[in-house]
């Protein structure tokens, strides 16, 4: 098996430079990285969110989660209190200047998104987003199977 031609390895590429290119948009002119930014894009969707429940909407991990919530404290761009429901949850939520940050950020990565996507035809984008999500699917369902 040559690992240039495995198919997990080919979709971790695209994967790792996708995941760079968008990240050059808000990395440079915002000081944010990739976990911030997954933070703060889950943050401005649900409001605020146990920090626990970050973990899967932004599939990092419980660590990541944890030391991208410090520096986005620190900075201004996130509050963190205790769960009215949990005392040993913390609710987060962004901060006006983490609103304010997120809205200056969306134009941007959704610019670099659609340039991505322009390298492909209307009928292949839709192909692939549909050949994403039933591989997805199946890689999901393959984890419940026994060996």
């Amino acid at each position: 098996m040559k690992l240039q031609t495995f198919f997990p390895y080919q979709l971790a590429q695209l994967a790792e430079a996708v995941s760079r290119s968008v990240a050059a948009v808000y990395a440079d002119r915002f000081g944010l990285n990739r976990d911030e930014w997954r933070i703060l894009a889950a943050l401005a969707a649900e409001g605020q969110m146990q920090a626990s429940d970050l973990v899967p909407h932004t599939s990092l991990d419980k660590m990541q989660v944890s030391r991208a919530l410090a520096r986005m404290e620190q900075d201004g761009l996130v509050t963190r209190q205790p769960s009215p429901d949990d005392a040993r949850a913390r609710l987060v939520k962004p901060t006006a200047q983490g609103r304010k940050l997120y809205r200056k950020i969306v134009p941007m990565v959704q610019a670099r998104e659609a340039y991505l996507l322009q390298a492909l035809e209307r009928s292949e984008c839709e192909a692939l987003l549909l050949a994403m999500e039933k591989i997805r699917t199946r890689a999901m369902h393959a984890l419940d199977e026994p060996d």
